[in-house]
């Protein structure tokens, strides 16, 4: 098989759907198709099972799947290995970013060494603490950027930054009038939340068990799946949630968000890199960036 079928299941697997995998690697349908069908034929295994007009990976090919992705990140890591012998004039750095840092965070560190490194060609992909692990794990980012806790022996985790997150409430919310609120009346508010996963519920799930809030007892009206989206929930309703100042800074100073008077620890943005793989000199280039900013400030 060539690492073009593989780059092609890989697709269809993971979207299960041909037309979308055809569209994201610029071919057609029924060439996608017959790349797929050419290796079931060829090893005799079905990867996909026909429903109807859907298709659906099947048990081999969620097995398979996990080795397609493991030879195409070592055949880029060798590729990448290659195009770095002659310094840092080209190569490529896969990032994968949560939300908030990819959206608020990260971008300015990115056009600082864009600026530095014309020629390194940069790839960010966003998805929450949980999916970012499972990235650099498997090899498909070199480095990982997340604002949540995970614990993963085979990672190498850093520091990078400091996040404040804050309680947050529409002007006509009753927690908008800057009165001291307890850590117990939370339980009295309708929250907004992200999904199952993202850094900061993980964060704010991490600081109610800390000040003894029984998280059973939060009342959630609403879980969204991104910041823009919880941010926009509240903004229209009587709601609460927990975004990282970042995140609001400019509808708090607009007026358009008020900020709940209670204290919230803050937490850490990390760094996550796989402690065996290979070290592009391009990824440790833009780990140096950070721990210049790191240094200034």
């Amino acid at each position: 098989m060539t690492l073009e079928q593989l780059r092609i299941f890989v697709e269809v697997a993971e979207r299960e759907h041909l037309t979308q995998a055809a569209t994201a690697l610029s071919l057609t349908p029924s060439a996608v198709s017959a790349s797929i069908r050419m290796l079931e034929n060829r090893y005799g295994t079905p990867l996909f099972n026909r429903v109807g007009r859907r298709i659906e990976t099947s048990a081999a090919g969620r097995i398979f799947l996990t080795e397609a992705r493991a030879t195409l990140a070592s055949a880029r890591a060798a590729e990448l290995t290659l195009a770095e012998l002659g310094g840092l004039t080209r190569g490529t750095v896969s990032i994968q970013a949560s939300q908030t840092i990819a959206s608020y965070w990260l971008p300015a560190l990115l056009v600082r060494f864009r600026q530095t490194y014309p020629q390194i060609e940069l790839n960010l992909t966003v998805g929450n603490t949980q999916q970012v692990a499972h990235a650099v794990v498997e090899g498909a980012a070199d480095l990982g950027f997340i604002e949540g806790h995970i614990d993963q022996a085979a990672l190498a985790i850093e520091t990078v930054d400091e996040d404040r997150i804050v309680a947050v409430v529409a002007p006509g919310h009753p927690w908008a009038n800057g009165e001291r609120l307890k850590p117990s009346e939370l339980l009295a508010g309708q929250w907004i939340m992200r999904e199952q996963g993202s850094g900061t519920r993980s964060a704010f799930e991490a600081i109610l068990e800390e000040i003894g809030v029984d998280l059973g007892g939060l009342q959630i009206a609403l879980t969204l799946p991104s910041n823009e989206a919880v941010r926009s929930a509240v903004m229209a309703g009587p709601f609460a949630t927990v975004v990282s100042e970042l995140v609001v800074a400019s509808h708090l100073q607009a007026g358009l968000l008020c900020k709940v008077n209670i204290d919230l620890p803050p937490r850490s943005f990390y760094l996550l890199r796989h402690k065996e793989r290979y070290k592009t000199k391009a990824s440790l280039a833009l780990q140096e960036v950070i721990q210049q900013r790191q240094a200034v400030m």
